[in-house]
């Protein structure tokens, strides 16, 4: 996701907030009209699809929709498991797992170029990054992982030497709890970042739970735009 640093990571996840899954209603699912097992079988094998692309490197390298669709597919078709095993048929869910799994299959490949550009130069503008989480967990999501990686590795080029780190929540689970995970998921990313070489004491950590959503929602909705971390990086 980034132009040799962390360049692509503005673009990219601009292009992730302006798709977000809660701005607009899928169309109805005919998954919508299957069996418990049947259903079952059908969202487990679109989200193993989800998976897959959204682990494929060289999508995220080249800024390919499909990426995107790959992990608002994998987000949804996970809530959409989730919602099975307690046996509820949450149709917001299925619509949207079903629909960007279309998407993602129906996206064409990026062309191919006949001459190979010059690598762009790395830009240094201070970034700020959100790392996403699967409910309830406060691990980042691989992909998050790979984006602090690139990040410290561009922070001696660039002269970065702050970092602020502050996790949130979706409005799922208690206030209580959640400003727990939120802290949780801030840490784990710092530690990460320590990992890649940045000095615990270049580091603020903060957690502010279900405040300052990025996506609006009501109380109890599992939107995977609010579960994140955010990353700013400054150089005093």
């Amino acid at each position: 996701m980034m132009k040799n640093g962390v360049g692509r990571i503005a673009t990219f996840g601009l292009l992730v907030g302006m798709m977000s899954s809660a701005a607009w209603a899928a169309p109805a699912s005919p998954l919508l009209q299957l069996g418990k097992a049947e259903l079952n079988d059908a969202l487990r094998s679109r989200y193993d699809t989800a998976v897959a692309a959204s682990g494929d490197a060289s999508l995220r390298a080249a800024q390919d929709s499909r990426w995107v669709w790959a992990v608002e597919a994998k987000n949804q078709c996970g809530i959409a498991i989730g919602f099975m095993k307690s046996g509820t048929k949450d149709a917001d869910s299925i619509n949207k797992c079903d629909e960007f799994v279309a998407r993602l299959s129906a996206s064409p490949p990026p062309p191919v170029s006949a001459a190979v550009p010059a690598p762009p130069a790395l830009d240094c503008t201070a970034p700020a990054v959100s790392i996403f989480f699967d409910w309830n967990m406060d691990t980042p999501l691989p992909e998050g992982a790979a984006t602090v990686g690139q990040l410290t590795q561009s922070a001696g080029q660039c002269g970065w030497t702050r970092f602020g780190v502050t996790g949130y929540t979706d409005t799922s689970g208690s206030t209580r709890y959640n400003d727990g995970l939120s802290l949780r998921r801030a840490q784990n990313v710092a530690s990460l970042l320590g990992q890649g070489g940045i000095a615990a004491d270049a580091i603020t950590v903060s957690g502010l739970g279900e405040t300052q959503l990025k996506i609006e929602t009501a109380d109890g909705v599992r939107e995977p735009m609010n579960r994140r971390v955010e990353i700013t990086a400054s150089t005093n």
